[in-house]
């Protein structure tokens, strides 16, 4: 059994309003006709009295009422007045005095009276005798008293209708107005309620799946508006979950990544603790195992734990300082750094520390350079790169240098004159533990992760960094640091 249809809500408004309206136009056709009857009726009314009142003139002016009555008779002929009786009776013995056709029966009021028009000096009535003879009447007594004059018309119900109906053309005009009025009305209901048949197919569309395509087609009115309002406000909907979707996969890829890179650096953490443990571990046996170990023997023993030793704490010094990169950024305090002050510092604590080696370090920036950063962090990521280049370039000098600025970064250069790597290690130099040459770097120390926290500290401290084989031979490094745009100290 299917469902039946329901009517559209086009049609459910568009039936009330054209329902009243035409109760409204029947009421007034009705009033029109009951009007234009009255008017009809009391014009026919007013001619019988007109008739009456020439038949008492001439009776009170004595004169004979043959000649009036022949002109009467000449004068409606072809009218609607056509075949009018005119009848005189005595009114003390009701006889016929004069008439003009059949007289008209002296006790009208005996007759069934089926309408009175009221005139201003008579009573006109439509009247039906016993013979089923129907007349419209108008009957007047002389003021003496002594006649009575009967005018009137024998007529049937078509002709009364036809006497006093409407003219045909106001019927046609109501006609077409009723018409014009519905469609008017059918228009405008169809643009009042097309704001709803388009969101009743977007509301299908949108529980399908399908695209809705007609929004320019709602209409310029306040229901348009809001119907318009309410599709953005869906597929606003729509691309905020889309956009939410989006992130989530994000954030979940962001957390499996930061998973999958915790799990590997725990891994290379492992791999790079057991190392120096089992060196250590080692020489500790051959000791204790061997008492009569001679002294120098020992003391070189002892000499390579303490040089494993050292390894392990620099590779704890770094996986804390990566620690606290990564997971701790927010928590950097960042305030203004002198980066003349800085370097210049670090140049003369470089004979002291010995980490550049027998490398020359130089450095040309000016003395107004003030960045955003933490000097602790900065002091580091400098120290970092004056270590790896010392361990691994091969060559005779350092140098770090301001290459430009913007209006909100300042733009150095580090660099140095070895013989650089290969273009295949370029991507992956700032990577945990990697190295490009693994058994050297060991040997000479290095924990595999001083390029990464370079990398780390300059993008906790908002800047950018990145790395390239010079034309001249040597690595160099171009990184950016934020200026300090505060109020100076």
């Amino acid at each position: 059994m299917g469902l039946r249809r329901r009517i559209s809500f086009h049609w459910r408004l568009f039936f009330p309003i054209a329902l009243c309206l035409c109760v409204v136009f029947g009421f007034i056709i009705w009033y029109q006709y009951k009007r234009e009857a009255d008017y009809r009726a009391e014009q026919y009314a007013e001619q019988l009295d007109m008739i009456s009142k020439r038949v008492l003139r001439a009776y009170q002016e004595d004169q004979t009422l043959r000649p009036f009555n022949a002109f009467v008779a000449s004068y409606f002929s072809g009218s609607r007045f056509d075949g009018v009786r005119i009848s005189v009776y005595g009114m003390r013995d009701g006889m016929v005095r004069y008439s003009l056709g059949i007289p008209i029966p002296f006790e009208e009021d005996a007759m069934k009276t089926l309408r009175t028009i009221d005139t201003t000096e008579s009573v006109c009535k439509i009247v039906r005798d016993d013979e089923e003879q129907t007349y419209i009447v108008s009957s007047m007594v002389s003021p003496d008293g002594r006649i009575k004059i009967i005018s009137g018309i024998p007529y049937d119900e078509k002709q009364v209708k036809d006497s006093i109906d409407v003219d045909k053309t106001v019927w046609q005009i109501i006609l077409v107005c009723m018409i014009a009025t519905l469609l008017v009305t059918y228009y405008f209901t169809s643009m009042l309620t097309r704001s709803v048949t388009l969101l009743k197919d977007f509301a299908y569309r949108a529980s399908t799946g399908g695209r809705f395509t007609g929004l320019d087609r709602f209409p310029r009115n306040e229901l348009g508006d809001i119907s318009r309002e309410i599709v953005n406000l869906y597929r606003e909907r729509e691309r905020a979950i889309e956009l939410i979707k989006k992130e989530r996969k994000v954030s979940i890829h962001a957390i499996e990544e930061k998973a999958r890179v915790t799990r590997q650096m725990t891994n290379n953490i492992n791999h790079e603790i057991k190392t120096p443990v089992g060196i250590i571990r080692g020489y500790l046996e051959s000791i204790l195992g061997d008492p009569d170990m001679d002294a120098e023997t020992r003391t070189r023993f002892l000499q390579r734990m303490l040089s494993n030793v050292e390894r392990l704490s620099n590779l704890l010094n770094d996986v804390s300082t990566m620690t606290r990169l990564e997971n701790g950024s927010d928590k950097i305090a960042v305030n203004k750094v002198e980066m003349y002050d800085l370097v210049y510092q670090i140049e003369n604590d470089l004979p002291a520390s010995g980490i550049a080696g027998a490398m020359t370090f130089t450095f040309d920036i000016p003395i107004d350079c003030y960045v955003t950063g933490n000097y602790g962090l900065l002091h580091g990521m400098i120290c970092g790169l004056i270590r790896n280049s010392s361990l691994h370039s091969g060559g005779t000098a350092i140098g770090l240098r301001l290459i430009s600025e913007s209006e909100r970064f300042y733009v150095f250069s580090f660099y140095d004159n070895g013989s650089g790597v290969a273009e295949e290690h370029i991507p992956h130099l700032f990577e945990r533990f990697y190295r490009v040459d693994s058994g050297r770097s060991r040997k000479q120390g290095g924990t595999g992760l001083g390029l990464p926290i370079v990398r780390s500290t300059v993008i906790t401290l908002g800047g950018t960094i990145s790395v390239h084989n010079r034309s001249t031979g040597g690595l160099e490094f171009i990184f950016s640091l934020p200026k300090w745009h505060g109020e100076d100290e």
